[in-house]
């Protein structure tokens, strides 16, 4: 009968060859592919030492060949000392794939995130399901999926895209809240070699599901250089949320510069005289909020339209911001999408909204009809609308149409909206108003006169329609701020809405019903 020196050297033995199931196999896949174990890929994204594996002794039973862990690492940690649950795929054992066991652990990480109120962090490089498995690793697809639903809007969920993911390995990432890719990463439903042999197309994977392909989409939100950049990415994330609904999310250096600074009299001058010249947002931005902190959020698409998070006081807000720079800062399909998602983000974490808007308002054109601008511009208003988060609104220069509507007017729903002396709010620009509305007076107009009048008509319209004054005097914004008052006003604001609380309408309603 062995002793319990026997029994503790054979528990050494067995946590030793689970710490590397594949054995010397694994570690020379791993060294050709160049990547770190998946162990390692946890203790990069956590604090030094506080990784807690769970299941690192699951395998198939009664296999032939099961490997300890059945192909995913679980446990828990932290990040910048708050708890934290890790999914990361092995790719050393059955390539990362989904089989029982494997399904099993993940759903027990998911629920001990449920119970325990912690963000999920799941690091994913997965060739799928797990054929030998057959309906098993389906139906484990499914279990795990299913308990995503009670985590999402409840705690935070991010997904890290490492190497190719495909099939059901993307189903699951693209349902959490933040997607992060590594630049050679690859995600996909069917393979380049599936869809040649289905139908006859032939596509590169860079092509089909390459980073940044998926991050022009919108499907990723931010592409990393290296697996180290991706997973300080998710940490830098994750310290401007809450770790629940249940708690508010850090506050970092609350009170800084109390007064006006240099940088923010810089504001005074930074909108260009000329209403057709561009600037970058980014450099407003900049200059309105805590130290010019700024963590973009799918930067790679949509470009007219600027979101992201940054500080007021020490606190979270999220920012949606037109971006004069691409398409003149025009409401588009795609970029509804990515403000739909982003406000709605905001809003289940209790987080506040400020909008700073400068818009001709929806970009017309045939291809924008048929790429759905209606229905998924009426999200966008839909997300608005539905919010009840505390919403700051700032208009700087242009807020022309339905673009002064769905970005977050006062009647749709802001809670303090102000503007700049440079704004312009009126149903549409100066030009458009005089091709429509002028066209008969200018025909009537000598034609070697006919340029003048134009640009009469265009300088009486700014100086006497499209106003900031017009909406002051009947109360559609609040305030005409001095641009260098503005991160002072916006931190104001924001203290005084600390405690807003939304009234519950229709509470026997199940659900609205969203533009689809």
């Amino acid at each position: 009968m062995s002793g319990t020196r026997d029994k503790l050297e054979q528990l050494q033995g067995i946590l030793e060859l689970a710490q590397e199931p594949a054995g010397e196999a694994g570690i020379a896949k791993r060294k050709a592919k160049e990547i770190p174990s998946a162990r390692e890929r946890v203790r990069m994204l956590l604090d030094a030492g506080s990784f807690i594996e769970l299941g690192a002794l699951v395998r198939q039973p009664g296999a032939p060949g099961s490997m300890y862990g059945d192909g995913v690492v679980t446990g828990h940690g932290r990040i910048d000392g708050r708890p934290v649950v890790v999914i990361a795929h092995d790719q050393t054992v059955f390539g990362g794939s989904v089989g029982e066991m494997f399904g099993r652990k993940v759903a027990n990480a998911l629920d001990f995130a449920l119970n325990n109120a912690c963000p999920v962090v799941a690091i994913n490089d997965s060739g799928g399901a797990r054929i030998q498995d057959a309906v098993a690793s389906l139906a484990w697809y499914a279990l795990m999926s299913r308990r995503q639903g009670p985590l999402s809007g409840f705690v935070p969920q991010v997904s890290i895209m490492l190497g190719k993911c495909a099939a059901g390995s993307v189903y699951a990432p693209v349902n959490t809240d933040i997607l992060i890719a590594t630049e050679n990463s690859y995600m996909f439903v069917t393979g380049p070699e599936v869809i040649k042999d289905v139908t006859g197309e032939e596509v590169t994977m860079e092509e089909l599901g390459g980073a940044h392909v998926q991050a022009a989409n919108g499907t990723v939100h931010h592409v990393a250089a290296t697996e180290q950049a991706a997973f300080d990415w998710a940490r830098n994330y994750l310290s401007y949320l809450p770790s629940s609904v249940m708690e508010q999310g850090p506050i970092v250096n609350p009170g800084l510069e109390p007064e006006i600074t240099d940088s923010d009299l810089e504001l005074d001058s930074i909108i260009p005289d000329s209403d057709r010249t561009g600037y970058d947002m980014h450099d407003i931005l900049l200059r309105m909020f805590d130290d010019g902190d700024f963590l973009e959020i799918g930067a790679a698409t949509a470009q007219n339209l600027i979101t992201g998070f940054t500080r007021v006081d020490g606190r979270s807000v999220g920012v949606i911001a037109n971006q004069p720079m691409a398409l003149g800062g025009a409401i588009d399909a795609k970029c509804s999408d990515k403000a739909t998602h982003f406000i709605r983000l905001c809003n289940a974490f209790r987080i506040p909204l400020v909008f700073v808007v400068d818009t001709p308002g929806v970009l017309p054109g045939v291809e924008e009809e048929r790429n759905g601008v209606i229905k998924r511009g009426g999200r966008f208003f839909r997300a608005v609308l539905e919010s009840t988060v505390p919403i700051v609104t700032v208009v700087v220069r242009k807020a022309y149409g339905g673009g002064y509507a769905v970005m977050g007017c006062k009647q749709l729903g802001a809670d303090i909206s102000l503007a700049w002396p440079t704004a312009r709010i009126a149903v549409m620009g100066a030009e458009s108003m005089v091709t429509i509305v002028g066209k008969r007076q200018l025909a009537q107009v000598p034609a070697d006169q006919r340029a003048a009048a134009r640009n009469f008509l265009i300088d009486q319209y700014n100086e006497n329609i499209a106003t900031p004054w017009i909406a002051a005097e009947r109360g559609y914004i609040d305030a005409v701020i001095e641009p260098s008052r503005t991160r002072l006003e916006i931190r104001h604001a924001l203290r005084l809405l600390r405690d807003k609380e939304a009234a519950t309408e229709h509470e026997n309603r199940k659900h609205s019903l969203f533009p689809v």
